[in-house]
């Protein structure tokens, strides 16, 4: 498209900047909106695992110098204050889609950016691009200003506290769209009874219909395995791997420590042939069976990013009652209010060393 008019404007927002690990504190950023920009309030936002890392000091040290300060969480919904494209009106609900590819940022298209999104491998590894909440500021501000076409509509039947697990959920849609064909008969299994792999798993049965019949989740604590009412359940260290069923297509969803454990058990369950899609993060290298994955001829895949386009399936699926209901069993009681950056500090402490099995969400009142 024509390179967009620039508009002379400029937005001052409050944010909630992590300076170091564990130390939050409050500074206005000021922005140039242009003219294929719109201004978003966030009013509520989830905490993922990434921001954690970051506020508890787990990433790199190189990585923590190069990106702090920094406002975290790219998980989030907010309400349009101002708007520069007909596209997008003043006072609608939208998604915030985190990532941001470098053409949307200069207003053209993707032949005027990178390799990546002028051949059309795919915009989620444009090396231009901004990830809200790593390396760039996220959520935690008062105004947000990025391009319109990365604040997506909320669907009238879709509430706040399920429209906010929409970020969480396009993720899963994106790794499992490479498979998409198999999906349709294939047997389907999950390891981690975690976040991740319960918004895996309820993809996979609300979005791609994968019947319980087919879709198996391996989790290791039994009060949250007891979650997945849509999946064939099984307890990991209750299981003989080397005698059970097999499988088309596995995802690992545990990170951290388990990703070790998990993969391998992944490789040893797959059928030949078999695709095995990582979604689990570690900041550790981890040791894989390559021998089984050579004779087997399993293709293995990465994926941590969504895009766009994989928003809008997410957000049809969550018009439906059954799949919100599944959705609400993550939610909590209540949701944390956040006023200032010391209660941005404190709910991130909690967080930190109370990492339980639902999510935790941020009220934002500005």
């Amino acid at each position: 498209m024509e390179q967009a008019k620039f508009v002379q404007n400029r937005i001052q927002s409050r944010a909630y900047r992590l300076v170091k690990p564990h130390e939050v504190i409050e500074t206005v950023l000021e922005k140039q909106m242009q003219a294929w920009d719109v201004v978003v309030e966030p009013t509520l936002g989830s905490v993922c695992h990434a921001d954690l890392r970051y506020f508890s000091g787990q990433r790199r040290a190189e990585a923590l110098e190069k990106k702090l300060p920094m406002a975290l969480i790219h998980e989030g919904i907010g309400i349009v204050k101002s708007s520069g494209t007909p596209t997008v009106k003043t006072g609608q609900r939208v998604v915030i889609v985190p990532n941001i590819q470098g053409y949307m940022l200069d207003g053209t298209d993707p032949m005027n950016c990178c390799e990546s999104c002028r051949s059309g491998k795919g915009v989620n590894y444009c090396t231009r691009g901004r990830f809200l909440g790593s390396g760039t500021d996220g959520i935690a501000q008062s105004r947000l200003v990025f391009p319109a076409a990365s604040a997506i509509p909320i669907p009238d039947e879709v509430p706040d506290e399920i429209a906010v697990l929409a970020e969480l959920s396009s993720v899963s849609y994106q790794a499992l769209h490479h498979v998409a064909d198999s999906l349709k008969s294939a047997q389907v299994v999950v390891f981690g009874d975690g976040p991740v792999g319960y918004l895996a798993a309820a993809m996979l049965h609300h979005v791609y219909g994968v019947s319980q019949d087919r879709l198996t989740v391996f989790g290791a604590v039994p009060e949250k395995l007891a979650q997945f009412e849509f999946a064939t359940r099984k307890l990991v260290q209750d299981y003989d791997f080397s005698k059970g069923e097999r499988y088309d297509v596995a995802l690992e969803c545990t990170g951290g420590k388990f990703s070790e454990s998990a993969i391998n058990q992944a490789i040893e369950v797959l059928n030949p042939g078999g695709h095995l899609i990582l979604m689990g993060v570690t900041e550790d290298r981890v040791p894989i069976n390559t021998r089984d994955v050579l004779e087997k001829g399993i293709t293995m895949r990465g994926s941590s990013r969504s895009s766009i386009h994989d928003f809008i399936p997410v957000l049809e699926a969550m018009r439906d009652v059954q799949c919100q209901e599944t959705l609400r069993k993550l939610l909590p009681d209540e949701r944390t209010q956040i006023q200032s950056a010391q209660d941005f500090a404190h709910v991130m402490e909690f967080a930190e060393s109370n990492r339980g099995w639902k999510k935790i969400l941020l009220n934002f009142k500005w």
